[in-house]
């Protein structure tokens, strides 16, 4: 029985070592440090080709490939991620390169990353070892200074971050590190200006703005804007304008393609004559200097829509509208205004189209990051069958042990079939685990959408009935309520409190539309301690929505809505949403057909988020809907969340 065994295994090993082999073989045509230049050129403008030439030079490698060469190809692809913001996806990378083979660089490069992933302590953590070593040049301690001071600034630790960057300026200064010198300036005078420490930060503002006139145009640009922010928010408007002209003559001074490649580079929103003239017109407006203020703003939206620049064009414009309602011509006013929400219509279109796009790339990563993966367990299999191979030929020279040598062999293959399946089912469930994660963000794509549009609608009801001072006092809050939806939009989970004053806001202006259908109350127990518990995101609001909108919004008499929070346990609160309105029976009755499809739709994706997120999260959110009353009116959403 053993001697069959020993030949089955033995023949496939050796096989499996042949094809090994000839694939090495063939891949080896073209170098896998060819691949990997390729994937670098394509970094910036192709994700998808940069990660697929990664793919090519791992191919390229073959399964028995040098460990230095793969730990690059690795390195290389958390670069990748990381220039395109998947910081989770780069820090995963830049893990398995430096398990490969350790090097200063790819340390480095994981560090930077953790902090610009908000892992501040973690980055600590992975910088502190380096501060220790011998073999960093220069540019390398300026790095590495730069990082812990960035990551110290992010915990709120100031005077050690100030250390830090002082250090890194130090010896980029004695080693004439230019740019590093500049932005170590920036750095260190955003740094004082956080803590309000005027004198200080503008000295070296000044610093940096003197420096970075003598590199290339652009960076005098970027920094030229920076100071000017600062300077708005110390309301120092003249001097802001002072440096946004200026920042202005140097741009339309750039060639075209000087002016294209900056756009690439630099963050738009600094950079562009869009968003600069629109700045300087606000500026002007702050002083009530409105006759200043017109042209800027004007030239800020033909700029815009010229370079179909959506989100200035709308500033720019609502902006305009109100400087010519301060001066009193309301006509023009108005009609900006209605030029303000046919581009708000335009940019939430985009927005949708964007969030589109942003599924189909991830769905992308996703796919070629799994066959990177698979890559790398046909490696290892390939490896293992290679070792098992050369203990057969071992085992073939010593006649005298083989029936001891081939039971050791096959408790050794066990042992690497247990491994095999242990890496098997860990990726498996990784795997599950970013299956979820896409499915979460896209569902909560889908929702932001209805909820923005079922909003507008408000707006739209108010500039339909010329209401021009509700319209105004509407789009205020709305735009609040706008700002903390997009702000929230990205987690899984947030504070509970910071998801009741969304709901507080919500049900406010559902009530200023509704004043004669419903009242409404919340209820917050004196001992809940709303911080301690954290919540998906809009997942209240959709049965608030229901309530109004299919309950009390066709009740006869006023109606009341009214939430209620209370803390059952130390680990568990429960939220109770109830309405007296005509009830579900009575809503689906009247209801029309795409009304019915609108909810079905809604109500669907909020059960779809919760069974993903009690999936992740260990049944944390348990939701019931109920009837208020026997006579089946009314109804009543019991939420109850798990602290932990």
């Amino acid at each position: 029985m053993f001697k069959k065994i020993y030949i089955t295994l033995f023949f496939m090993a050796t096989v499996g070592l042949s094809f090994a082999q000839e694939r090495s073989r063939m891949e080896s045509a073209v170098p896998p440090q060819a691949f990997l230049d390729s994937a670098e050129y394509y970094m910036k403008t192709d994700i998808e080709k940069s990660i697929e030439y990664v793919i090519e030079a791992i191919s390229a490698l073959g399964n028995n490939g040098d460990q230095t060469a793969l730990a690059e190809s690795y390195s290389v692809l958390g670069e990748i991620y990381r220039y395109h913001k998947q910081y989770d996806l780069a820090i995963d990378n830049f893990e398995y390169s430096k398990g490969l083979k350790k090097t200063l660089q790819t340390d480095l490069l994981l560090g930077e990353t953790y902090v610009l992933n908000q892992n501040y302590e973690e980055g600590i953590t992975v910088f502190e070892p380096l501060r220790r070593s011998k073999n960093l040049v220069p540019y390398q301690k300026v790095r590495l200074y730069e990082g812990l001071g960035d990551a110290h600034k992010g915990l709120g630790a100031i005077r050690k971050a100030l250390d830090f960057y002082n250090e890194a300026l130090r010896v980029a200064e004695k080693n004439q590190i230019t740019p590093k010198v500049t932005d170590l300036n920036s750095k260190i005078a955003d740094t004082y200006a956080k803590e309000d420490r005027v004198q200080e930060a503008e000295g070296y503002y000044n610093n940096s703005l003197s420096l970075s006139r003598g590199e290339n145009p652009q960076r005098a640009i970027q920094e030229n804007e920076k100071v000017a922010d600062f300077y708005n928010q110390k309301n120092r408007y003249d001097d802001e304008i002072q440096l946004r002209k200026r920042s202005l003559r140097d741009l339309n001074s750039l060639p075209k393609q000087k002016v294209v490649e900056e756009k690439n580079t630099i963050d738009a929103d600094s950079i562009t004559s869009q968003r600069i003239n629109y700045k300087i017109g606000n500026a002007y407006a702050a002083q009530d200097k409105f006759e200043e203020a017109i042209p800027y703003l004007e030239r800020s939206i033909v700029e815009a829509d010229s370079e179909d620049d959506l989100l200035v064009q709308k500033d720019a414009t609502r902006k305009l509208s109100e400087v010519y309602r301060y001066k009193g011509d309301f006509n023009k006013a108005l009609e900006t205004y209605q030029e303000y929400v046919a581009v708000v219509d335009s940019l939430y279109n985009r927005k949708e189209q964007e969030i589109s796009t942003a599924a189909r790339l991830n769905r992308e990563i996703t796919t070629k990051q799994n066959r990177i993966a698979s890559l790398e367990q046909d490696r290892e299999l390939s490896q293992s069958r290679y070792d098992l191979a050369l203990t057969e030929q071992k085992l073939s020279k010593e006649s005298n042990k083989r029936q001891k040598l081939i039971i050791y062999f096959l408790l050794v293959g066990m042992v690497l079939l247990g491994i095999a399946t242990f890496f098997f089912y860990r990726s498996d469930k990784q795997q599950r685990l970013a299956n979820n994660l896409l499915a979460l963000k896209s569902l909560r794509s889908q929702m932001n959408p209805h909820f923005i549009f079922n909003a507008l609608n408000s707006v739209n009801n108010y500039i339909a009935k010329s209401d021009e001072r509700s319209a105004n006092r509407f789009l205020s809050d709305f735009s609040v309520l706008m700002r903390t939806v997009l702000e929230n939009s990205e987690e899984d989970f947030i504070p509970l409190s910071k998801e009741l004053e969304l709901l507080e806001l919500y049900v406010k202006l559902e009530h200023s539309r509704f004043p004669d259908k419903f009242d409404f109350s919340i209820h917050i127990d004196k001992g809940l301690d709303v911080d301690a518990f954290e919540i998906p995101p809009m997942l209240l609001q959709p049965y608030i929505e229901n309530a109004i909108w299919h309950g009390l919004r066709y009740k006869v008499e006023k109606g009341f809505l009214k939430i209620e929070l209370r803390q059952l346990t130390n680990q568990l609160v429960e939220i109770v949403i109830s309405d007296n309105g005509i009830g579900r029976a009575k809503s689906m009755e009247i209801k029309t057909k795409n009304q019915k499809k609108q909810k079905s739709k809604a109500m669907g994706n909020i059960k779809k988020r919760i069974a993903i997120l009690n999936s992740m999260y260990k049944n944390k959110v348990d939701v019931s809907v109920r009837d208020l009353y026997d006579d089946k009116t009314g109804t009543k959403v019991i939420l109850r969340l798990k602290k932990d």
